[in-house]
């Protein structure tokens, strides 16, 4: 039997849930993505309070996985619509924890990576983390609820800048724009993490639900129509010679030439 890609720690007021595909780091296909609904399954019945969110190896995730991408090259629009609605939903499961959730950015947390971390409640990470929404340097719309999340949490215009270049930025400055709640030593992340998810768990449990549920009450309406958005976006991106180009350039480790087509 294979390893499984999403593990579950449970034992008292706190949970884990831990992305664990290490040598792939943490690259994120639906088989995956299954796995992390189930897990949300089954923390939400067993009784935790608070919920890490982490990633096994060197970074938290590096976004999707590019054979998956790769064989989207392949289908029709209306399939890639339906996959990726379908991957969306999976993955944003996370939104659906009924404890508090906080994402626990050890490395990297890249594109679709970067979408799953601002699905949970807080953000705590290690200094010199890389963050990004990097989609459109593989030519692709942004995805995951990125359009609407990331402006939620850094503003419009914030947003669009980040949306808009793919550019890569550093802890320091994702904690100045708000993407980030706090940026710790490396060495003291876990720790503090912890001690944020005792901290979250040490308050009423009945009430902090309800606070969760209070500020998700006009969220998943409108998160449910970016998502429709971005996969429509996204199914006609995977017919261009640009998106081939995007994946086959990042997987060579080039820059990309986009035509435009």
């Amino acid at each position: 039997m294979s390893e499984p890609a999403v593990k579950v720690e449970l034992g008292g007021e706190v949970a884990s849930i831990v992305l664990a595909r290490p040598l792939a780091r943490n690259a994120m296909t639906p088989a995956m993505g299954e796995q992390v609904k189930a897990a949300v399954a089954q923390v939400n019945g067993s009784g935790a309070r608070a919920v890490l969110v982490r990633g096994e190896g060197s970074v938290f995730c590096a976004g999707g996985d590019f054979d998956f991408l790769q064989a989207r090259l392949q289908s029709s629009a209306a399939e890639n619509h339906a996959a990726m609605r379908r991957f969306y939903d999976l993955y944003l499961s996370i939104m659906l924890l009924e404890a508090p959730s906080i994402a626990v950015l050890h490395g990297a947390a890249i594109g679709a990576g970067l979408c799953f971390a601002m699905g949970c409640d807080l953000r705590v990470a290690a200094e010199g983390t890389k963050v990004a929404v990097n989609f459109v340097k593989l030519g692709l719309h942004p995805g995951m609820g990125a359009t609407w999340l990331l402006p939620r949490l850094v503003g419009q215009a914030r947003a669009a800048e980040l949306l808009m270049t793919g550019r890569t930025i550093e802890a320091a400055e994702a904690q100045r724009i708000g993407l980030v709640n706090e940026v710790v030593p490396a060495d003291g992340l876990q720790a503090r993490a912890a001690e944020l998810a005792r901290e979250l768990a040490a308050a009423g449990p009945i009430a902090v639900r309800q606070v969760k549920q209070s500020l998700q009450a006009h969220v998943l309406p409108e998160l449910h129509a970016a998502l429709e958005r971005e996969a429509a976006a996204q199914a006609i991106d995977y017919a261009t010679r640009d998106l081939a180009e995007g994946v086959a350039s990042a997987k060579e480790r080039r820059a990309p030439k986009f035509s435009g087509q």
